[in-house]
């Protein structure tokens, strides 16, 4: 019995042991630096683009003060705002939360503390893909 309470209590010390911290954002926040991985174009336009297919890197930086910094190979290209709102749609009709940045508006299709994907909110319908 002594040893089943032992276990009990060094599991429940490590399984509790963990750093808040060691994000530096709050969980679904798109506030932090994001890294492309690829781009898949719509049905009307069928394509898969990589950092390495393409040939440059990018990654843009979403600022808490409504910036979005946008980076090719390290050199920053684009200095513009964003805003995030509730919206409809193109495809489903249905309320999603919505990205406008750099002309263009997108829905939030994925976002948790790694990923973040995005999809234009019009008839070609390409998804582009980050990685935190």
């Amino acid at each position: 019995m002594k040893k089943y309470l032992l276990f009990l209590i060094v599991f429940c010390l490590f399984s509790s042991a963990y750093s808040l911290d060691s994000t530096n954002v709050e969980s679904g926040s798109i506030v932090n630096t994001w890294t492309w991985e690829k781009s898949l174009g719509g049905t009307s336009n069928p394509y898969t683009s990589t950092p390495k297919t393409i040939g440059f890197t990018k990654k843009v930086v979403f600022t808490t003060n409504g910036r979005v910094i946008t980076y090719k190979n390290d050199v920053e290209i684009r200095n513009n705002t964003y805003q995030v709102e509730k919206g409809i749609g193109y495809f489903d009709q249905s309320e999603h939360d919505l990205i406008t940045f750099e002309g263009k508006t997108y829905i939030i299709e994925k976002l948790d503390n790694q990923n973040l994907t995005i999809v234009s909110n019009n008839q070609d319908g390409a998804r582009t893909i980050y990685k935190r």
